[in-house]
């Protein structure tokens, strides 16, 4: 990457200044999420290049392996750098049989935040963030367990994931939301109104699946025509669209290929054409 200026960087509650451009740790786990990778040392090569690379945010989650998303990190990474902003997630359990189940009660989540410490090796987690929603437990009663987490500075800020407009709002009635990690990407904008308050709010949004997964809909052909023009993938394309579509999108590609990490990072360098941004928006 190159310097930091205004446009590629975010301040995330205010303070921790990232590259727009992080990395999701999801697929450093095994197939299916579940268990260690194939190829552990690869893994580890894979964190420690996107860091040599300039990424300075990485996302992981407990329910990533389950265990194995955060320990590889700390095992990768530690003694981490500085500057180096790690976020994790609690309130959704992953099973050996490859279910997600929902935990958002307190205890479950204290727990959950103290296992992360463990597996991460650190005394306070950067950016903590509610996972997904439990129905079975009161939304209020789930944020206002994590607000008492920060407010006895065992995280640092607080962030949900998966939620609704009006679960981000009766959120920030109890505490400050520094990030919402919604679905979205160029084919499915159903987070379009989180995206508008988090942007008017200075509260940054996490894209997860930035790449759809490959599948960005009718909006393929558009993507092959911009990416000929500058010689790049679509889903490098992809990438550059969110970052700037709006500057307080913090993207997170996952890979578990140190090819393929070099190619989204150097996506943060692809400048789109107003004109561009509009077919590829509309």
């Amino acid at each position: 990457m190159t310097a930091r200026n205004e446009s590629d960087t975010f301040d995330i509650g205010g303070d921790l200044t990232v590259h727009r451009l992080g990395y999701g740790a999801l697929r450093i786990t095994g197939e299916n999420v579940i268990g260690e990778p194939d190829d552990v040392e690869n893994a580890k090569r894979v964190l420690q290049t996107a860091v040599s690379l300039g990424v300075d945010f990485i996302d992981t989650a407990d329910s990533y392996g389950p265990g194995v998303s955060e320990r590889l990190i700390r095992e990768a990474l530690s003694p981490y750098a500085d500057d180096l902003v790690i976020a994790t997630k609690g309130g959704l359990v992953r099973n050996r049989e490859g279910d997600w189940i929902k935990r958002g009660d307190p205890d479950s989540l204290r727990n959950a935040h103290l296992c992360s410490l463990d597996r991460l090796g650190v005394d306070v987690i950067d950016l903590y963030q509610y996972h997904r929603v439990d129905p079975d437990v009161d939304f209020e009663t789930s944020v206002a367990a994590l607000a008492e987490l920060k407010d006895e500075g065992e995280i640092r800020h607080l962030g949900l994931s998966n939620v609704s407009l009006d679960q981000l709002e009766t959120a920030r009635e109890i505490v400050d939301v520094a990030t919402v990690q919604n679905q979205y990407n160029l084919g499915n904008r159903e987070s379009e109104d989180v995206l508008d308050v988090c942007e008017s709010e200075g509260i940054g949004f996490i894209p997860w699946f930035p790449l759809g997964a490959g599948d960005l809909g009718e909006k393929a052909a558009d993507l092959t025509a911009v990416a000929d023009a500058h010689d790049a993938s679509m889903y490098q394309i992809a990438l550059a669209w969110l970052l700037q579509h709006s500057p307080v999108i913090l993207p997170i590609p996952g890979t578990s290929s140190v090819a393929h990490l070099k190619e989204n990072v150097a996506a943060s360098q692809i400048e789109l054409s107003n004109e561009e941004k509009r077919r590829l928006t509309e």
